[in-house]
């Protein structure tokens, strides 16, 4: 998982409530076996029109937008079904980071699980970061381990678990993280099977 510090970008407002998985990632991109092609997949239907055409007037189709690497959300974003594959789109088309007021259960713990940031801020901090979008877009920094997003002169500061603070600072998805442990677990395993052998099976393990 790459590693999250301090990061520069642009940021795209989508200050709609409810936006679900199905409208982050249609259903028609899940068919695969694997991950690639899921950034082609992001907001199809809102960059897309149903001839393929882009739509020119969706925030991220707007010329400059092609460095976007967070977004400003609206309440509940990523509410719906479990489809990891929404988190998965989004790291692949560069989005590092949302923050907003809310976020769907699901979708959170998948964000978790993949390295994508999620800041829940209260409402008096979303409208100021929108005020001072300059229609709906703009740069922030957002600096991890000062727990902060810099944006023009002013800083709005939040707060991070710091289990996935750590592991986003270092690295590391679910797996990764229990693997700083494998010593630990080898010792209990080995402990264990100590004090009770019948579970080794007849071969001693």
């Amino acid at each position: 998982m790459e590693r999250f510090l301090r990061l520069s970008g642009g940021v795209a407002a989508m200050p709609g409530a409810n936006i679900d998985t199905d409208v982050i990632m249609p259903k028609a991109f899940l068919k695969g076996i694997d991950r690639s092609g899921l950034a082609d997949g992001l907001f199809h239907d809102l960059r897309f029109d149903a001839a393929g055409a882009r739509r020119n007037d969706f925030i991220l189709n707007r010329p400059g937008m092609t460095d976007t690497r967070f977004l400003l959300a609206g309440p509940n974003f990523g509410c719906g079904s479990s489809r990891e594959h929404a988190v998965w789109g989004m790291l692949q088309y560069g989005i590092r980071a949302i923050a907003g007021t809310s976020f769907g259960a699901i979708f959170s713990d998948n964000a978790a699980n993949n390295g994508l940031l999620l800041l829940t801020l209260p409402g008096s901090d979303i409208a100021l970061l929108s005020d001072m979008l300059d229609d709906g877009a703009g740069q922030w920094t957002i600096d991890l381990e000062q727990e902060r997003i810099e944006i023009a002169d002013r800083i709005i500061r939040f707060d991070v678990d710091p289990a996935a603070r750590q592991a986003l600072m270092l690295g590391l998805d679910r797996i990764g993280e229990t693997l700083t442990h494998a010593a630990h677990i080898r010792a209990f395993e080995q402990a264990y099977f100590a004090s009770n052998p019948w579970l080794a099976g007849p071969a001693g393990g």
